[in-house]
């Protein structure tokens, strides 16, 4: 029986959709799962990378404090993974005006304060028209960026002095204000990658003359994948259901090949 399921888990191929909860890092929900498949299995990981006993990594990693949609690939479909980080994303974020924090959601230890009384909706719809389309970004000093092969999130922690990284071109394709009740807001947003929500809502305070943060953040679709039913949750995160994910997303070659590649529903840029 473990011989079967080990030959079974081993010629899993493709990607597949898995729901990751708040308070935990990627890539540790990744390792999670990993450990449960190989549990499962009767298999042990090899302790060097490159003789790995399962290929098995994710499309971008998504904040510890986050939750969400987290694309995963598995055997080849690791080499599929590069799509994932280049295609578009979708995020459903609730911020808090009057408040910054150093890691710029609630997670952090906060900074500033400032009045935000001012603001009305439409005062913050106006400002969001000038952070859509193609715009300037300066990332969050906490995060999965590096410097000197060391992640500048681990740095900041460790008390070093890091400094931010430049501006960098990134694209929105959608962002609309959904909900208002100050001093939270919520809003909808379509992204490229290499986008921070964090930072978008971060400057988005600044334009309105106060400050904000974010409380909760949610990524609901990336390139053809959404949040639904079908993402795999903690308690399906087994050889079976994980089987049954990836003939759901991987249909035979002259399908998937499209879909996958393409983005078939248009969200995957290559």
């Amino acid at each position: 029986m473990a011989a079967e399921k080990a030959s079974r888990l081993l010629a899993l191929s493709g990607l597949f959709p898995v729901y990751k909860p708040p308070g935990v890092t990627s890539a540790q929900a990744l390792n999670e799962l990993k450990g449960r498949l190989l549990t499962e299995a009767g298999l042990k990981e090899f302790t060097k990378r490159k003789k790995q006993t399962l290929k098995i990594g994710h499309g971008g990693t998504l904040d510890s404090s986050a939750s969400g949609l987290l694309v995963v690939g598995i055997g080849d479909g690791t080499k599929m993974l590069g799509a994932m980080l280049s295609g578009s994303k979708k995020y459903t974020t609730t911020a808090q005006l009057g408040k910054a924090t150093d890691t710029l959601d609630e997670s952090g230890t906060v900074t500033e304060e400032k009045p935000y009384d001012h603001i009305t909706r439409e005062d913050l719809e106006k400002v969001l028209e000038k952070f859509s389309g193609n715009i300037l970004q300066v990332p969050p000093l906490f995060s999965a960026l590096k410097k000197n092969g060391k992640r500048l999130s681990c740095l900041v922690r460790e008390g070093a002095q890091v400094e931010a990284k430049p501006a960098r071109p990134v694209v929105v394709y959608k962002l609309a204000l959904t909900d208002f009740q100050p001093p939270l807001f919520t809003l909808e947003v379509e992204c490229g990658g290499g986008f921070y929500v964090r930072s978008l809502i971060r400057d988005i305070g600044e334009a309105l003359s106060s400050c904000a943060s974010v409380t909760g953040l949610i990524r609901t679709k990336q390139g053809p994948f959404t949040l639904d039913d079908e993402t795999l949750r903690k308690e399906h995160w087994d050889i079976e259901h994980v089987a049954q994910a990836l003939q759901t997303y991987n249909p035979p070659e002259d399908q998937a090949s499209k879909r996958l590649k393409t983005g078939g529903d248009g969200g995957l840029q290559s």
